[in-house]
């Protein structure tokens, strides 16, 4: 154990890779895409479960189905670089559902936000309720998504953690 967290091997991180994509598998379904019986695939789920590396389950949503919607990426610059001065700006813009993403990064600017709004002013009407907050932003850049290519709802675990070409 690493940190109090089981050792993953290679059965691990072909579960966790299968259910990431397929959520809904039956246990009999992910034992046998595994190669493991039932029995012991779930007592593993359950292990990795309980250490944290499954945070939950969920549905992805087709959003165009539901209606008109836009997505846009936004780089923010903070004024100052304090830890307060980023503490500040996390804790606020954490509690705007419309941020559906942040990262702070380097390079240029400080965060990249991902944002899906109902439309371009919407997103406007969210920006500037961000500037009159008086967290510290100085300076931001907006791009609007004009055509998602694709978005991939999981990771390569097997190819960053397991055996691999």
């Amino acid at each position: 154990m690493v940190g109090g967290a089981p050792k993953l091997d290679r059965i691990d991180l072909r579960i966790l890779s299968h259910l990431q994509k397929f959520g809904r598998v039956t246990n009999v379904e992910l034992a046998d895409a595994v190669g493991l019986s039932p029995s012991p695939c779930l007592v593993r789920v359950k292990r990795l479960e309980k250490a944290g590396y499954i945070t939950g389950y969920g549905a992805h949503i087709q959003m165009q189905k539901l209606g008109s919607m836009q997505l846009i990426f936004t780089e923010v610059t903070l004024s100052d670089h304090r830890s307060s001065d980023f503490a500040r700006f996390e804790n606020h813009i954490r509690k705007i559902d419309e941020i559906v993403e942040c990262h702070l990064v380097s390079g240029g600017y400080d965060y990249l936000l991902k944002f899906v709004a109902r439309s371009v002013p919407h997103y406007q009407e969210i920006i500037e309720r961000l500037l009159e907050a008086g967290i510290g932003i100085e300076k931001y850049f907006s791009y609007v998504v004009i055509k998602t290519i694709f978005s991939k709802q999981h990771y390569p675990i097997e190819r960053f953690f397991g055996d691999h070409d």
